[in-house]
């Protein structure tokens, strides 16, 4: 009985092996990771460059990943770092300066912030009715203040978030995404969300979106880039990745990245691209795909439903 038990003792180690194996590698791969013509839409993108303080070697695990970051971003404090600023109201029609600093545990100005994405400070602009969409990398002075030049914001209410990884301190290595509300004085003009859509035209590009992502779960999402129905395959680099994905909630602004799987080899990338999607709250999401051809940013947007 011993002898003839042995090979089916065999089989089972064998089998458990392999299905901790590909346990694994799918735990290994849902970790891994300018303006437009488009009505509502600016998009910034400034390098950012300080004068004073140096890029600190990147806290990713593999170009195009940044950390992911917990919560919503709605709030300007987290685990001691708080995101201050004293402006409250900004000018519309006209290009304007959003000043801001980070403060840590000590209540001191952060000025030592890890490299994501090949930038030390992520910044947007979003206004309620999810219109108006700006991503910035603003520069930072000696004092810890940095400055996010924006492009002319229409009237109403604005919330700004910024996203980073302090390199020094006791959140050294974690992301944060904190953000404050600022207002637009004038007479506000809101835009209705546009529908739920699998796809959107951006630049002459067709961007499609596949996958049903389900609330607090993390959800493969696949996106395919074509151009004159043929698909795309010159996308170049940008942020250590072929797209940069940013969503945000209906209602409360909430905001979400997704981030990339698809890893970077040259200017070939395309037409399909890979996201980890997790976005925690049921409800619609706006989201805001940028992509890099021939040297131009082109930004595409759609309304994505999450159940």
């Amino acid at each position: 009985m011993f002898a003839s038990s042995r090979p089916a003792v065999r089989q089972r180690a064998l089998a458990a092996a392999g299905t901790a194996a590909a346990l694994a590698m799918t735990l290994a791969a849902c970790g891994s990771s300018d303006n437009s013509s488009m009505p509502g839409m600016d998009h910034g993108a400034t390098s950012s460059a300080s004068a004073s303080a140096k890029a600190s070697p990147s806290t990713g695990d593999m170009p195009g990943m940044d950390h992911m970051a917990s919560g919503n971003g709605l709030s300007d404090t987290k685990d001691g770092y708080r995101l201050t600023s004293q402006n409250t109201t900004l000018q519309s029609g006209k290009q304007t300066a959003y000043r801001f600093a980070v403060t840590g545990p000590d209540g001191r100005p952060v000025t030592s912030f890890a490299v994501d994405q090949t930038e030390r400070m992520h910044f947007y602009a979003i206004r309620s009715d999810l219109t108006g969409f700006q991503h910035i990398h603003p520069t930072m002075g000696a004092d810890g203040t940095w400055t996010a030049d924006l492009a002319s914001l229409a009237p109403g209410t604005w919330r700004m978030f910024t996203s980073f990884t302090p390199d020094s301190g006791p959140g050294k290595g974690t992301a944060f995404v904190l953000s404050r509300a600022v207002t637009v004085p004038g007479p506000e003009a809101k835009t209705p969300l546009p529908a739920v859509a699998k796809s959107t035209e951006a630049d002459g590009y067709t961007v499609t979106v596949k996958g049903e992502p389900m609330a607090g779960m993390a959800h493969p999402l696949t996106v395919t880039i074509t151009k004159d129905g043929k698909p795309v395959t010159d996308l170049q680099s940008y942020l250590d990745t072929y797209a940069h994905l940013t969503a945000f909630h209906e209602g409360d602004t909430a905001f979400a990245h997704l981030h990339p799987t698809t890893k970077v080899n040259g200017d070939h990338g395309g037409p399909d691209l890979s996201f980890n999607a997790e976005l925690p709250t049921a409800g619609n999401w706006r989201l805001f795909l940028q992509f890099q051809t021939s040297g131009k940013l082109h930004t595409a947007a759609l309304t994505l439903n999450v159940g």
